[in-house]
This record gives C-alpha cells, sequence and structure tokens, in this order.
C-alpha cells in the first residue's frame, strides 16, 4: 500500500475531507491533496514532520506511514506483511 492509499482509507474511515485534515495536521490544503492524490512519489513529496503530523491525526502507526511513503508495502495487522 503507498500513501496516497494509506491516507485515502484512513481518511475515508474517519469521514475527514483534506480541508479537515489539513486544519488538524497544520498542512496547507494543496498539500494534502497532492499526498492523497499522486502519494509519496508525486511531484510535491512529504516532509518527515508532515509524515509524522498525518500520522498523529490519522491515528496511525508511523512505522506505517514511514513504510508507505518510501514505497514499500505496509505492515498489518500483528506484523504481518499485505
Amino acid at each position: 500500500m503507498d500513501l496516497a492509499e494509506l491516507l485515502a482509507d484512513a481518511m475515508r474511515r474517519q469521514c475527514l475531507s483534506c480541508e479537515a485534515l489539513a486544519h488538524a495536521a497544520g498542512i496547507r490544503v494543496p498539500r494534502i491533496k497532492a499526498f492523497v492524490e499522486d502519494g509519496a512519489a508525486g511531484p510535491i513529496r512529504p516532509t518527515p514532520e508532515e509524515l509524522t503530523e498525518l500520522a498523529q491525526v490519522l491515528s496511525l502507526p508511523l512505522p506505517d506511514v514511514l513504510a508507505a511513503s518510501r514505497g514499500r508495502r505496509a505492515v498489518a495487522y500483528a506484523g504481518q506483511p499485505v
């Protein structure tokens, strides 16, 4: 799972729009939209600080968010690879 999928799934589960996530994380809306559309491989790349904020706001494990941002497969439940 890449960063775009991870963010979109978490936002959908919590019923958050890009605007609401941006407000909660303190990140500009266009950057959030770029992360959700293009992931970390797009022209706008998230900083480590932004990834940490997104993980906190979306209640996601930071290692999963960091792995998704590097293009690796995210780690699922009980440490089993997806």
